[in-house]
């Protein structure tokens, strides 16, 4: 990256960092069960709720026990089940309408990252009715509060429910964006094991590489605190001795209650140190391929990681030594090799490959462009990279 360039992200990224602890910051509510849901929506007079979901999640029985408890207690549920994976601005126009028709008074997001980031993406559109949805996009755009919102993960991965962003994916362009503001923190996260029993081991270990992906990018950037190092710390000594348990056996309970509290901790980390090139390439990928962005974060992650080489040996030591992989006091350098010789067996082991099949070579100046802008100047990185540099990411995922 030339001088300037790099002079001017450095400068917007110190801005961004001074301001951490001025901003409005929030830690959702945590419940343990969607039994515990319905009297928190009560409380605050909902007696009215738009159920956003995905037509696989909307068949599971958490799901139905979840319908039946908000029943009990007198408030009426409207379903939209039709979010997709990357959600894109028709569905969140859909389940906007399902929203009015049932005059609703608060919002729940049920399933994966999809169905939260929907779920985000229609409380911003109900506040802000008549502006469209790509008006949002970026950095504090939104600024008023949303309705009532709860978050109810049926994976173990993006940290949705923790964070201040949606991810929305333009049905015509199919430019793929982020809305981040901090009215989009959810009030409520329900991390309840039992509605990730299901999950089938690829998207087990899919989501679970993405919030390692979350934990590591907080931690190795340049904007972290000392919340957001602790968090991220947990989160990832959490994955690596729990990822393939729960993989294996997926009536593993402790297995999963311990990675949706990596996840949630993974996502308050990242919501507030922010993320780097790994989801970057990962989005402009997820946008161009419609391929899932958990696999694609795995896929990516320990490419961007040997890319910044020494500079982040530090931070990699330290994420070794959480991992189990690496003693304290250990060489530095070796611990960083270790953790990422740990990284690739974690993959392996759930897995996940080393390639993107549906990357064409053609297509990768436009992705590297589409990287950068996203990026740079925002992300807090470790090291800068310019769309040509982010081109030899690419070529190492063909």
């Amino acid at each position: 990256m030339n001088r300037l360039k790099a002079c001017g992200c450095r400068t917007v990224q110190a801005a961004f960092r001074l301001a951490i602890p001025f901003l409005p910051y929030r830690r959702p509510e945590c419940v343990s069960s969607v039994a515990e849901l319905p009297a928190l929506l009560s409380a605050r007079g909902c007696g009215r709720a738009l159920v956003v979901t995905s037509p696989s999640v909307a068949k599971m029985a958490g799901t139905r026990q979840l319908l039946e408890a908000l029943e009990a207690a007198d408030i009426a549920c409207f379903v939209y089940s039709g979010t997709v994976p990357n959600p894109t601005t028709d569905t969140v126009e859909e389940a906007l309408a399902v929203y009015r028709r049932g005059n609703c008074q608060a919002i729940v997001g049920v399933g994966g990252g999809s169905s939260l980031d929907c779920a985000k993406a229609v409380g911003v559109r109900a506040v802000l009715p008549n502006r469209p949805l790509s008006k949002s996009k970026g950095v504090l755009k939104v600024r008023r509060p949303l309705p009532p919102l709860a978050a109810v993960p049926t994976t173990a991965g993006t940290g949705s429910e923790a964070t201040i962003a949606a991810v929305i994916t333009d049905a015509k362009t199919r430019d793929k964006y982020a809305i981040s503001d901090f009215s989009l923190i959810p009030d409520y996260a329900v991390l309840d094991p039992s509605l990730t029993a299901t999950l089938p081991p690829h998207l087990t270990a899919s989501t679970g590489m993405d919030a390692l992906t979350h934990a590591v990018e907080a931690f190795i950037g340049r904007s972290t605190t000392p919340d957001t190092r602790k968090d991220a710390l947990t989160a990832v000594k959490l994955i690596f001795a729990n990822l393939e348990r729960a993989c294996r056996d997926g009536s593993d309970l402790e297995a999963r209650r311990s990675m949706l509290t990596a996840s949630f901790q993974a996502g308050c980390a990242f919501t507030k140190s922010y993320v780097g090139y790994v989801h970057a390439v990962a989005h402009s990928l997820g946008g161009a391929y419609d391929v899932a962005h958990g696999y694609t974060n795995a896929v990516v992650l320990p490419v961007v990681l040997r890319a910044y080489g020494a500079n982040i040996h530090p931070q990699l030591a330290q994420l070794a030594q959480a991992a189990g992989l690496a003693a304290p006091g250990a060489d530095r350098q070796a611990a960083a090799l270790s953790f990422l010789g740990g990284l690739e067996k974690l993959k392996s082991q759930c897995g996940i490959g080393s390639s993107i099949p549906e990357l064409c070579r053609e297509d990768i100046p436009a992705l590297a462009r589409h990287a950068d802008r996203e990026a740079n100047p925002l992300y807090p990185v470790p090291v800068l990279m310019d769309a040509k540099e982010l081109e030899n990411i690419y070529e190492q995922l063909l």
